[in-house]
């Protein structure tokens, strides 16, 4: 089906022409329109264009209005104020939009796929091997995920990278001390739950490591042969390497059982870590020494930057390779750069990366710009910063004893509160004790992610669990609760199908529900070319309520005529699939009843 051209959109080009018929010889103009309580429409552009042309706004409006042409959309254009448009459509143009939207086979809702897809890269859900996943890792994994459905929505080739922590100093402590407690990592086999049994070895490899790093932290001789064991590790020595994939293996099982508690894919092809670079360490160094972009600073191996300073002046590099030889995180940043734009052929690279690492990107990027990786036209890199989870006290989210909060607990209470919404809800005890945990499921998660995501990505915000899974403000539950509201009133229509009538005259609650359904498409794709899915969540919460003002003012079941009940419900069934494809896009399901 070809793309459904949006009401907007068809507008706006009606009134560009006139404009340009007005003024021939002005160049073209934008009549900056956009939604108005006053009308469907007004448009404010003519106010610039006339102080350029020297003219009387009012005016010069009114010639514009004769030269707009109107045919089947435009129903009235008034001219208002200094020199403003006010337009209002037809009730028929309005339908018929939306019966192209919904018939849509693809389930698009008219939404076009880009012409000429690039390549976009994007790295998110960065979890540590032989750590457990906490609150700070949900931001970079939901919004990541949000931004990937969004993309791919939209035609663009995603490649999606897990740059999980597998490397370093940490293993050669951590086997070094294994070695020498070969029970500490001793855990039951898995038994009838393989979840649970994939957070015991995960709180074991977790313990494990706090407790080796202790030990490294005091104990210099320990230290000594975990450093050994680290230059082992590099060198490939086999049974080093065995616990090293021991570690990842373990590692791995519970990261899926955490992605699918999130109810996120996450695949294992997608997962390369730092170790997946090593062998593109020592070329990325040579390439950057020989440009001249790094030059050997005091043994070791620096970027400089001329507006990158320390607190009492001095030049701040960033370290390419330590003194010692060993390398740290920019060189495995800039060789997955050369990897993702050599290799995978990316014309945007997005970091899904916390805001408190954004000095580092700079000096990443910018390092990959000079040695020509990177450029301002057909590479871009861009990180996509996020804040901080803070408790309800404003401060970082931590336990009552002061300690990071598993994301795993995390994730389970918002279930367990969800469930227990659903139960209450269903007053005629219609669902099944496993449809109730299901829904609990789907309510719960999709109140964390909505958290998350309904924040713009670099503002910290409030993990408050009571107000998520409340059914008033702005939840996932509100939007869950108003799609399975509209899929009630479906199912009491029986036989009597949702079905467009172009012909009727719209109320005021019908036609606000209709434009602004309309506007589903440029939310997409303005919320996918800025990487802001909070820009979506504002639409469908907005949709919701548009809803909500119908409902209540507009009876659909007991209308006045047979073919107002079935352009309602064709309202409603149109409004569903739009908060259903839409939260779909934030990765966040839909039930049918709740």
């Amino acid at each position: 089906m070809a793309p459904v051209k949006s009401l907007t959109a068809t507008v706006n080009q009606r009134l560009a022409d006139a404009l340009s018929a007005t003024l021939p010889e002005a160049p073209p103009a934008d009549p900056l329109l956009r939604r108005s309580d006053r009308a469907d429409y007004q448009a404010n552009g003519i106010l610039a264009l006339a102080k350029k042309a020297k003219a009387n706004p009012r005016d010069l409006a009114t010639q514009v209005v004769t030269n707009v042409v109107s045919g089947d959309l435009i129903k009235d254009i008034e001219v208002s104020g200094p020199g403003f448009l006010n337009i209002t459509l037809t009730d028929n143009a309005i339908i018929e939009n939306l019966a192209a939207r919904s018939a849509d086979p693809d389930a698009r809702l008219g939404v076009p796929l880009a012409t000429n897809p690039g390549t976009t890269v994007i790295d998110y859900a960065q979890p540590n091997v032989a750590k457990e996943m906490h609150v700070g890792h949900l931001r970079s994994a939901v919004i990541g995920d949000a931004v990937v459905q969004l993309l791919e929505f939209t035609g663009e080739n995603v490649v999606r990278r897990h740059h999980i922590g597998d490397w370093g100093t940490q293993f050669g402590m951590l086997i070094q001390y294994l070695d020498e407690h070969p029970h500490e990592l001793d855990h039951k086999a898995a038994d009838a739950d393989p979840e649970a049994s994939g957070q015991e070895a995960m709180s074991n490899l977790d313990r494990l490591y706090k407790t080796a790093r202790k030990l490294f932290d005091s104990d210099e001789e320990f230290k000594t042969r975990a450093r050994l064991r680290v230059v082992d590790l590099q060198a490939g020595d086999p049974a080093t390497l065995a616990s090293w994939q021991r570690f990842v293996d373990e590692s791995k099982i519970y990261f899926f059982s955490v992605f699918e508690k999130l109810d996120m894919e996450i695949r294992d092809a997608d997962i390369v870590g730092e170790s997946g670079y090593n062998d593109m360490l020592d070329e990325t160094c040579r390439l950057l020494e020989e440009s001249g972009v790094a030059v050997r600073s005091e043994g070791a191996l620096c970027v400089f930057f001329d507006d990158i300073k320390g607190p009492e002046g001095n030049p701040v590099p960033l370290i390419v390779r330590k003194s010692d030889g060993g390398y740290g995180y920019a060189a495995t940043d800039l060789s997955a750069i050369r990897d993702r734009v050599f290799n995978l052929k990316a014309n945007n690279l997005i970091y899904v990366v916390d805001a408190r690492q954004s000095l580092h990107f700079k000096m990443v990027f910018e390092t990959a710009r000079r040695a020509g990786w990177l450029n301002d036209e057909d590479v871009k890199a861009y990180q996509l910063a996020f804040g901080t989870v803070l408790g309800k006290d404003g401060k970082p989210f931590k336990t009552r004893e002061g300690e990071t909060v598993r994301l795993v607990d995390l994730l389970d209470e918002a279930v367990e509160r969800a469930t227990a919404v659903v139960r209450e809800k269903d007053t005629l005890g219609q669902l099944s004790d496993a449809e109730v945990a299901e829904r609990g499921t789907q309510v719960g998660i999709g109140a964390v992610k909505y958290a998350d995501l309904s924040t713009s990505a670099n503002r910290d915000y409030k993990f408050d669990l009571d107000q998520m899974v409340s059914l008033n403000g702005d939840t996932s539950v509100y939007l869950q609760y108003a799609y399975a509201r509209i899929q009630s009133i479906l199912r009491k229509a029986g036989e009597v199908r949702p079905q467009p009538h172009p012909e009727l005259e719209l109320a005021d609650a019908e036609r606000a529900l209709a434009l602004h359904i309309d506007a589903f498409a440029e939310t997409v794709a303005d919320s996918a070319t800025e990487y802001a899915p909070h820009k979506m969540a504002a639409y469908l919460y907005q949709l919701a309520s548009l809803y909500t003002t119908f409902y209540d003012k507009c009876p659909v079941l007991k209308a006045e005529s047979a073919q107002q009940v079935e352009n309602r419900l064709f309202l409603c069934d149109v409004t569903a699939k739009t908060l259903h494809q839409g939260m779909a896009l934030l990765g966040i399901r839909t039930p049918e009843r709740l």
